[in-house]
């Protein structure tokens, strides 16, 4: 049997990537090669930043961060107003190249897939040669880079297109972990946030290697069983997860949020799935779809994952209608553990067109649905971040700041 080969492809710097695309058309500026930032009012200097270009980050320019503070660090900053329209564009577009190259492809987020290349040897005999003519394609057709990670399996393929950037290739097989990804400081581990590593650290564990050669019994001093076994594992390069072959045109929509410091209130997780809401259902009604069931996942700090889901008695695409259905669902479903991880997915999706009319219509529910369609138009023309419910604006510091600069990229996956 040949050995498993995975892809893992990552867009440089996707927003500022593909708002320099959009820019340079127009006669703008190269956004990548100047201090330069996606997000919030170029007029106002309002907002947070959304993404940052490399020469911005040598200012001490950080992803969350209000717009306002960044100026300061840098007067001459250039600032871009995010368009998810064309975000999604962009993305289709470098993913229908590399679906080109395997018939399995996962859509991991708006900016990666992963490509299972196991197989495809006769086709493609040298795996780094063709890593190469991919990412050298997205560029010569579509304007902005990537980073390609060969591995023997999906962790491995991710920590590897992590490494140096941008417009890079990097493999990172089994034989090579003890040189490439053992001395990396053990919070650049995949998984591994800001409170593990914290953890990890009380140990006396600094590095992946460290993490890696750290009896399983010492780390369940910090961790369960099962989250033990997932930082030993992942330390030492061990995955054995598939391959999803998820497809642009799949079943349904969703959007994951992981967070740095851990969800442990109502209201924080309300937060965060209000601005998932927002989020899918505008991307569905985009593609004139209507949802017949909604569902919720959450993943506690021991890496258990749970979900719950309903099913309509008709289907919607009303924002506030998904909402309260998925708000009702957490409610039933948490029981007060502290979360690390949360999400929101709607399936059975309906695009007839078809519409079943109520005995007891909502009597709000043409209010609700002309709002929606009023966001949309406003995101339509001035990008996603132009316009926000209030009640996604005063998010709980306790949520990850990554999250509020990019709701826009919350693990959708189409």
């Amino acid at each position: 049997m040949e050995n498993r080969l995975v892809f893992h492809i990552d867009v440089n710097s996707a927003f500022v990537s593909w708002s320099a695309v959009e820019q340079l058309a127009l006669g703008g500026p190269d956004l990548r090669e100047v201090p330069s930032i996606v997000g919030g009012d170029p007029n106002t200097r309002t907002g947070i930043v959304a993404a940052k270009s490399i020469p911005a980050k040598k200012y001490g320019i950080v992803t969350g961060e209000p717009v306002s503070a960044a100026v300061r660090k840098c007067p001459n900053l250039v600032i871009a107003r995010s368009n998810f329209d064309w975000y999604v564009k962009c993305s289709r577009a470098f993913k229908a190249i590399c679906q080109e190259y395997t018939p399995t492809m996962q859509s991991f987020s708006i900016d990666e897939v992963f490509l299972d290349m196991t197989g495809m040897g006769k086709i493609y005999p040298d795996p780094i040669a063709t890593a190469y003519e991919i990412k050298d394609r997205i560029y010569r057709e579509l304007g902005f880079t990537v980073n390609v990670g060969v591995a023997s399996n999906k962790l491995c393929a991710k920590m590897a297109s992590d490494f140096e950037k941008p417009n890079k290739v990097h493999t990172l097989f089994m034989e090579e972990i003890p040189e490439k990804m053992w001395p990396l400081p053990v919070g650049e581990l995949f998984t591994c946030g800001k409170s593990s590593a914290l953890k990890l650290k009380s140990l006396n564990i600094d590095t992946i290697g460290q993490l890696a050669k750290t009896p399983m019994e010492q780390l369940q001093m910090i961790f369960s069983e099962r989250g033990a076994l997932h930082f030993h594992n992942y330390a030492n390069g061990i995955d054995d997860s598939p391959v999803l072959d998820e497809r642009e045109d799949a079943k349904g929509y969703s959007a994951e949020t992981t967070v740095e410091e851990d969800l442990v209130d109502l209201d924080s997780i309300l937060q965060v799935i209000l601005a998932q809401a927002d989020i899918v259902a505008a991307r569905m009604r985009a593609d004139g779809g209507k949802c017949r069931c909604i569902g919720v996942t959450f993943r506690n700090l021991d890496f258990v994952n749970k979900s719950h889901q309903i099913k309509l008695k008709e289907s919607t695409d009303v924002t506030d209608v998904i909402f309260r259905t998925a708000k009702e669902l957490i409610k039933e479903s948490w029981h007060g553990e502290a979360l690390r991880l949360v999400g929101l997915s709607l399936s059975d999706i309906d695009r007839d067109g078809f519409e079943q009319i109520s005995l007891f219509e909502d009597p709000d529910k043409e209010k609700r649905k002309a709002l929606d369609a009023s966001l949309d138009s406003i995101r339509g023309r001035f990008g996603n971040s132009a316009v926000q419910r209030a009640s996604t604006l005063n998010t709980s510091d306790r949520i990850n700041k990554r999250f509020k600069a990019e709701q826009e990229n919350d693990r959708m996956k189409k």
